[in-house]
């Protein structure tokens, strides 16, 4: 396993992404509420470049103790990872399909140090 400089910290910017490759290889490593995750930019459903597409927030039930719905609401704390080719959603903190835990993205183990991003390949 090697360590790869991604980029300064500064150069990703907060809620951006950046896209390296190693070979054939293509990463991609999002910057959101100042933490780096990192993934190979490759949807397990049909290879799309799931890096590539929005982060958003999951989207939840508001149902109160008596059972009544109120709508649906915006979760922050549960970003996703939306692939832009069929809408595939990955939750950011760990790469797993929102509706099928089987689909899991290949995540690489980020650091920082001295100002830089690294990952670990």
């Amino acid at each position: 396993m090697s360590e790869i400089l991604v980029a300064a910290r500064d150069d990703i910017p907060e809620g951006g992404a950046r896209i390296i490759e190693i070979g054939n290889l293509e990463i991609g490593v999002i910057r959101h509420e100042d933490a780096f995750y990192a993934y190979r930019n490759f949807c397990p459903h049909q290879g799309g470049p799931v890096c590539e597409g929005i982060r958003m927030a999951g989207v939840y039930d508001d149902v109160d103790p008596e059972g009544l719905f109120h709508g649906q609401k915006f979760d922050k704390a549960d970003m996703h990872i939306v692939c832009p080719w069929h809408g595939y959603e990955y939750r950011l903190k760990d790469g797993v399909n929102v509706c099928d835990a089987r689909l899991k993205l290949r995540k690489y183990e980020v650091t920082e140090r001295d100002g830089n991003v690294y990952i670990t390949v």
